[in-house]
């Protein structure tokens, strides 16, 4: 009895160590393929000395031995995801008394790959070559899975390759691995081979989205090491066609788009209801498009239909379709419908509204403009003909049905190349910049208000009932020319302006100047140019060295205005120097030069009132007088007053006077005194008197000794100086009265009498080298002193 029970116990040992004995290592050999997440590896007899293999080598550059990733083994070991990451490729395996530096002494090799699998749903009809991943599919339609990978000739620690299953995860959350009565379950051998499942019937599938994933099981190496296959998804559709519009209405014109949705790589009849319009009244559908097949042959459908194609569907059962639109469609709900081909077709209908257009206009500014502007003309189109707006013009004795603004020629009915077309950017706006110069330069404008069409259609004013159309209102005036100058007189050497204002846009106005032996230039005739500002102001300057070589006397100048055509009517120095000649015909050239200057203005004058001449102008005079400058009398000044030295100049208003005023004394000065004498400088700015213009300048004579000094005004620009002479006397000084207060006796009224302050006697200054007058006057003084004392 006891033998029995040890032998029951000795194989209760057996049964026990084999249940905890490891499995068995997979052998691999020089030259296999290894898998990132293989357990349990070990070296076989291909490798020279498998025993003492330590570690497995990549190189980068295999011929010059460069070593970029090296993984420690121990067999059997893991080979995992941490130890290759992404370097893949063949590994040398070495001893731990081998060199990776030689590749030599290598004992073999391994080529080491990250196991992939790839999925995707496929569509079963046609050639199976169509995926529905990310698509959506109807009950009509059979799907099949399709699994490729990598694994070539692998097989497992048990010697047979390793299989997947496949999840669907169905659209209420539940996950299954027999979807729509296919058994999908860890029966898909991964041998490097492409699987392809049984067909998957959809006709009784829920509807709604489906995602599905081929797994790894868990008896597997590979087993939740993340290399699951990736995910498809696919929706199976409650209805079997639906179509839908990307817009409900649309302005015409413009264009919409039809997307249909049903069976997979399906034809199917798309059309317009007819609704009894004429063909070029429907919208039209794009042709050379993608899935449109053709037209839909007569009598294919019992619906009536006014425009139609044959579209195919993509493999996901969708095709857009693009409709377009034009100012003949006819602005109403259009009927676009989808319907299987075959009998008792399935169908569905989308509505889509077709929108008359609009036109619109805005002139810049306030609408009151000189005949010569440029008018920027704006707006929008929302359904111009040929993404075109159409321009033309009406007014006071122009034809009643409007004209072109190009030329002013009568428009034609219908006859686009007679209005002035404008294209309509992809924004529905539209811009036309005006210039009525160039206007008149073809045919006469006259003042006045004025109504300018845009319109949809080349149509005249009588016939804009099928045309959409809007107008702006503008007003032209002449433009006019205004001038002035600076002053009557300009001292020689000194600035002269000439300003003014020259309506109706030109880019500049002409100056001609005529004096004594003068035209425009010494002995040379020359129209100067001012530029006019956007403001219509212009201004020319005859600036100091203009004026300062210009003989005294006067000047006669005329400012000349292109007007509307921005052309001058008259030119210097044509048909040669010297000539004035009108570009207007039977005009002849007149010579200005050896003319006195009143002659030469008025010779200008005569050719710019010509009645073929558009130009205008304005007149003026000036006169260029020698320069001076006067100094008001100024008379003596007590020391240490302050005073004003004033004076008259024909200088310009605005010049600056240098003023010094400095003491005429001259000698050597005393070490118990104060050396020198006072003097001050500084400027005085002209102004416009009565008469001559005016300047002053203020002294303050605070440190000034009794003297004669010398005032010295200067104006640099006209190199004009005057003199002066003025004397600094003692300043007089009036003797103050003290008051005194006696004190009277009790009882006694209280007396105050004033007492006199003796006067200091001024310290007579040191002769100075002045005027003999000065010097009496200083002398009596002296005198006077000495004989007090």
């Amino acid at each position: 009895m006891k033998s029995m029970t040890k032998l029951m116990v000795v194989a209760m040992l057996l049964v026990a160590a084999l249940v905890v004995a490891p499995a068995a290592a997979r052998t691999i050999e020089s030259g296999d393929t290894v898998y990132v997440g293989e357990e349990k590896l070990s070296f076989g007899a291909k490798f020279t000395d498998p025993t003492n293999i330590t570690k497995l080598v990549h190189y980068s550059d295999p011929t010059a031995g460069t070593v970029d990733k090296t993984i420690m083994v121990a067999p059997p070991f893991e080979l995992t995801k941490s130890d290759v990451g992404t370097t893949t490729g063949e590994y040398y395996a070495f001893n731990g008394t081998s060199s990776a530096a030689n590749r030599s002494e290598s004992s073999g090799k391994v080529d080491i790959q990250i196991p992939t699998a790839k999925l995707d749903v496929m569509l079963a009809a046609g050639l199976r070559k169509d995926s529905v991943d990310g698509k959506s599919v109807t009950r009509k339609d059979d799907l099949f899975f399709k699994l490729e990978n990598n694994l070539h000739g692998f097989k497992g620690l048990t010697g047979t390759a390793y299989n997947m299953s496949i999840d669907v995860t169905l659209p209420g959350g539940g996950v299954t691995n027999v979807p729509f009565g296919v058994d999908l379950t860890e029966n898909i051998a991964v041998n490097g081979t492409t699987y392809e499942s049984p067909d998957l019937n959809l006709s009784k599938a829920e509807a709604g989205t489906y995602t599905a994933a081929a797994k790894w099981p868990k008896n597997t190496d590979f087993y939740d090491k993340g290399f699951d296959s990736n995910a498809v998804t696919f929706e199976v559709r409650t209805k079997a066609i639906a179509i839908s519009a990307n817009k409900d209405s649309v302005v015409r014109g413009n264009s919409f788009t039809v997307t249909i949705t049903g069976r997979s790589n399906i034809q199917y009849y798309l059309y317009i209801k007819d609704a009894g319009l004429k063909p070029n009244e429907y919208p039209w559908i794009v042709k050379g498009q993608k899935g449109d097949v053709g037209p839909i042959p007569a009598g294919a459908t019992k619906t009536p239909f006014a425009v139609g194609e044959i579209i195919t569907t993509t493999a996901g059962g969708t095709r857009s379709i693009q409709f377009d639109t034009n100012v003949n469609t006819d602005d109403r709900q259009f009927t676009i419908r989808v319907e299987e081909i075959g009998k008792d077709p399935d169908y569905d209908e989308v509505k889509v509204r077709v929108e008359e257009g609009d036109v619109t206009i805005t002139a810049s500014g306030t609408g009151v403009y000189y005949i010569g502007e440029e008018i920027t003309l704006s707006g929008t189109c929302t359904e111009g003909l040929d993404d075109k707006v159409y321009l033309f013009l009406t007014g006071p004795n122009l034809k009643s049905n409007g004209v072109s603004l190009v030329d002013l020629e009568p428009v034609e009915n219908g006859n686009a190349t007679t209005f002035k077309t404008v294209e309509i950017e992809a924004d529905d706006t539209w811009s036309y910049k005006w210039n009525t110069a160039d206007l008149v330069q073809k045919r006469s404008l006259d003042a006045g208000g004025y109504t300018i069409w845009a319109v949809s259609k080349p149509r005249w004013k009588d016939d804009l009932s099928d045309a959409n159309y809007a107008t702006a209102s503008v007003h032209l005036n002449t433009a006019f020319l205004t001038a002035t100058s600076s002053g009557a007189t300009v001292a020689k050497g000194d600035e002269l302006k000439i300003t003014g204002t020259a309506m109706g846009d030109p880019s500049d106005v002409k100056v001609w100047i005529f004096g004594k032996n003068y035209y425009g230039d010494f002995g040379d005739l020359k129209a100067q140019s001012a530029t006019v500002e956007s403001d219509g102001s212009f201004e020319h300057k005859l600036k100091t060295g203009d004026t300062k070589y210009l003989a005294a006397g006067q000047y006669f100048v005329v400012i000349q205005h292109p007007m509307g055509d921005g052309k001058y009517g008259v030119v210097e120095n044509n048909p040669s120097p010297g000539y004035i000649n009108a570009t207007a015909a039977g005009m002849n050239p007149v010579k200005i030069v050896g003319l006195q200057a009143s002659d030469a203005a008025t010779a200008l004058i005569n050719a710019l009132d010509s009645p073929n001449i558009d130009d205008t102008y304005v007149k003026l005079t000036f006169s260029v007088a020698e320069p001076y400058i006067f100094i008001d009398p100024i008379g003596d000044k007590a020391a240490g007053s302050k005073f004003t030295i004033t004076g008259t100049t024909n200088v310009a208003v605005g010049d600056k006077l240098i003023v010094d005023v400095t003491s005429a004394a001259f000698g050597p000065s005393k070490k118990t005194e104060a050396s020198g004498f006072g003097s001050v400088s500084g400027s005085a700015v002209v102004e416009k008197g009565d008469g001559a213009n005016k300047w002053s300048f203020e002294v303050d004579a605070a440190d000034f000794k009794p003297d004669q000094y010398i005032v010295k005004v200067e104006c640099i620009e006209t190199e004009t100086t005057a003199t002066a002479n003025f004397n600094m006397v003692e300043a007089d000084e009036t003797t103050p009265t003290v008051t005194v207060t006696t004190t009277a006796p009790a009882g006694e009224a209280t007396t105050t009498a004033p007492v006199e302050k003796p006067t200091t006697e001024p310290t007579p200054p040191a002769p100075g080298f002045g005027a003999l007058v000065a010097l009496a006057g200083l002398g009596a003084v002296a005198f006077l002193v000495l004989r007090r004392k």
